[in-house]
Parts: structure tokens; C-alpha cells; sequence
């Protein structure tokens, strides 16, 4: 017999807590499987703050497995090309063809996009799913198993059941703490500078088609156009010290601590920056928090509970694959879910089973990255010459590109 606040058909019934990209994208992948969705998101409104997303070609494929090819050539931008410049003395040192040539290495582009643009997607697409029902301004507070089945309490006070949890609640996830008492994210020492300039507003010289990465000693930038390219989204990433509230820091940055920061760099990379208070745009800035990569299935899954995206395995954006690793697990839960044979924490450890490894594998290399994207002395020398003589074969990422988690052997 259902229980209070339990609304239950013929299908099975999972739960989703959260309501961004991985929660969406999660609810899409389980409506597809064949499952009523109930999705609990805190915020009132189902809308994504933030700037640029980058996708690599595995999560493009993703998209296109759903159907969504069309709706993503609408909003996001298809760079040309990555470029990898000094920060310091603004030279070239590596490039990589992406555009046409992405598609023919992976059977999918590189798509750059606004985070709000990539939401909307995943929410409109949710639209033709009757089944999947939305609950802004609720958020899924408490969870436990009884009976076969999975219990929750609302923020609202309500005592819902359902056959399964998926904690897709991001970096600070509630799920996460309950089922896995690990602590929260630690401060990694970095801060992240961020704004959205419409191209028309920027210089002629300074307007972009490509992503353009500058490394630096203790900083990198990253610059490319989202939303079919009328807008060029910037990102300076710098040392820092930690604020006294990292989950709810999130402020007006002072563009003078940035030009502090970046003292010393080259005169086309301040120029870029300074471009955006003279367009009248202005800065936000964050605090980058970290977990250690993923060390086995059950932290992925346990009994009814599964974890997905930044609740899971939050990516450093030094990979850029925070959002196509969240598409990418929900993926796989699609076809975990699909498994109709097996009883539902078999299905869900199957999910975890093929994806820890992978999910771990992109956090180890993302914070790798970071420690080269921002060396000092002889290792970016080093570094500086390896990127011009081997060029494309350090920017490329075969393993990362081709594979989408869909088994251990896509590693």
C-alpha cells in the first residue's frame, strides 16, 4: 500500500535530488528508462546562474543519443580551435583543430555553451515525459531505506517514497553526507574569476571563435564564445586564500585584485581582461573546492542511493568536463535503470561499477592539470617546451573524447 505523500503507477518511481544540469540530465536518463521521476529541487525557480559550460565530443554524443543534436546547434557555439598561449610573454605555444576536425576524430563536435542554455535543454526536454514530475523550492532533506523502498522528507514537511535516490545535489550534496559521512569539500587553494562579455561590445581584435588558454606561474586564463557566439565567457583562475564561508561565497568580484593577480602577464592578456569593465560587464568570483578522486563503487552507490556528478566526483575545471561527466553518468544510469531483470540495488550497482573508475581517472587528471596549468620555475619551462614540440598530441585526449563510460573498457 502507498504511503503518505506517495504517489505511485505502474513504473518504478525514483527520486531526484537537485535541480541543475546533473539532476536534470539524470531525470531525463531515468524517464528514458522507462521510470516515473519525482525531481526536488531548493531553488524556487528551475533556472541555472554561472557562465560558460565546454562539452567534450563524449558528452555531444550523449546529447545526440537523446535527441538533442538540434536544440544544442540552436544555443551553443562550435569553436574552430584550442589555443594554448603564455601568459607571460603572449606567444603561442600549442594548438589543437577542433570544429570539423573534432567531429571526424570523434563522430561529434566540441560545443561550447551557457550553462543556462544547457539547462534549459535538459528542462524542455523533460517536457515530453508526462511521468517526470518538477518540485521547485523543495528540496529532499532526509533519506532512508525501509522495506524495499526508499523514504524522504521534504523541505517541505512531506514524507515521500519511491523504489530509488539519485543524489545529484552538486558539491555541498545533503545525499552525499547522509550516505557516505565523508566530510565536506575542502578550499583547493585556487579562486575563480568569471564574466560573460557580449562580442559585439569587445574590440574587433579581441572577439573569438576558438577557446584560447593562457598558462601563467600560480594563474591560468580561458576565453571562448557560447550562445552561438554572441557572447565570449572569460575565466581567470588564480591562487588565493580561503574565505570564511566557502559554500555560500559567491560575490562582486574586485577587479582590482584581479589585476593584482595577473601583474606581470602579458599586455593582449590584460588587454582581454580590462576588456570587460570597458564593455560594462562585470566579475564573479568563487572559490574552487575539492574532493579526492572516487576510490571504489560504493562510494557511487549504495543499496537504493546513487550519486551522480559533482554529488559524486566534482571535477577541478582544468579538464573541462564537469558538466559532460555529470551527462555522462546519467547515461549510465539510463541504462542501469533499463535492466529490468535485476532488482534495483543490483541496477544501481552496476551504474557504479562502470563508472567510478572513469569518473575517477577525469578528477586525478583535472587536478594534474591544474598543477601544470599553473607551474613555476623549471617545470614551466619544461612544460612550455613539450607544448611547442609535441603540440596536438599533449592537447588531445583520445581516452576522454572516444570513451562515455558505457563499460570498464571505455577507459
Amino acid at each position: 500500500m502507498p504511503r503518505a505523500g506517495t504517489i505511485r503507477g505502474m513504473n518504478k518511481q525514483v527520486l531526484v535530488a537537485g535541480g541543475g544540469i546533473g539532476g536534470l540530465a539524470a531525470a531525463l536518463g531515468a524517464a528514458r528508462a522507462g521510470w516515473d521521476v519525482r525531481l526536488y529541487e531548493r531553488a524556487a525557480q528551475f533556472s541555472e546562474v554561472g557562465a560558460g559550460v565546454q562539452l567534450g565530443p563524449n558528452a555531444v554524443r550523449r546529447l545526440q543519443a537523446w535527441g538533442l543534436q538540434r536544440p544544442l546547434q540552436a544555443v551553443a557555439a562550435f569553436p574552430d580551435q584550442l589555443q594554448v598561449r603564455s601568459a607571460l610573454r603572449g606567444h603561442t605555444l600549442a594548438t589543437l583543430a577542433l570544429g570539423a576536425a573534432a567531429v571526424q576524430r570523434y563522430g561529434a563536435a566540441y560545443a561550447t555553451i551557457h550553462r543556462a542554455d544547457l539547462h534549459g535543454l535538459l528542462l524542455e526536454a523533460l517536457q515530453d515525459y508526462p511521468a517526470v514530475q518538477l518540485n521547485p523550492g523543495c528540496a529532499i532533506e532526509h533519506h532512508a531505506e525501509e522495506g524495499g523502498f526508499i523514504q524522504v522528507r521534504t523541505s517541505a514537511g512531506k514524507a515521500v517514497e519511491g523504489d530509488a535516490l539519485v543524489g545529484a545535489d552538486g558539491l555541498w550534496s545533503r545525499t552525499r553526507q547522509q550516505l557516505l559521512g565523508d566530510g565536506l569539500p575542502r578550499f583547493s587553494g585556487h579562486l575563480a574569476y568569471r564574466a560573460l562579455v557580449p562580442q559585439a561590445a569587445l574590440p574587433p581584435a579581441l572577439r573569438s571563435t576558438q577557446v584560447t588558454a593562457w598558462l601563467g606561474p600560480r594563474l591560468h586564463a580561458v576565453h571562448y564564445p557560447v550562445r552561438r557566439g554572441e557572447l565570449l565567457n572569460l575565466v581567470v583562475i588564480v591562487h588565493g586564500t580561503a574565505p570564511q564561508d566557502l559554500e555560500g561565497w559567491d560575490h562582486a568580484a574586485n577587479a582590482a585584485g584581479l589585476d593584482h593577480a595577473l601583474a606581470g602577464t602579458c599586455t593582449a592578456l590584460q588587454d582581454m581582461v580590462r576588456s570587460v569593465a570597458a564593455a560594462g560587464c562585470g566579475w564573479r568570483l568563487w572559490p574552487l573546492n575539492i574532493r579526492p578522486p572516487v576510490a571504489h563503487a560504493g562510494q557511487m552507490a549504495q543499496g537504493l542511493v546513487a550519486l551522480l556528478g559533482d554529488a559524486a566526483h566534482p571535477m577541478p575545471p582544468y579538464l573541462a568536463q564537469g558538466a559532460g561527466m555529470a551527462i555522462e553518468d546519467a547515461a549510465q544510469l539510463q541504462r542501469a535503470l533499463a535492466m529490468h531483470d535485476l532488482e534495483v540495488p543490483l541496477r544501481l550497482r552496476r551504474y557504479a561499477l562502470n563508472r567510478w573508475e572513469r569518473a575517477a581517472r577525469v578528477q586525478a587528471r583535472s587536478l594534474r592539470n591544474g598543477r601544470i596549468f599553473h607551474a613555476t620555475g623549471p617545470v614551466r619551462w619544461g612544460r612550455d617546451v613539450a607544448m611547442r614540440l609535441l603540440g596536438p598530441r599533449l592537447l588531445d585526449v583520445p581516452w576522454l573524447y572516444r570513451g562515455d563510460g558505457s563499460s570498464a573498457s571505455a577507459l
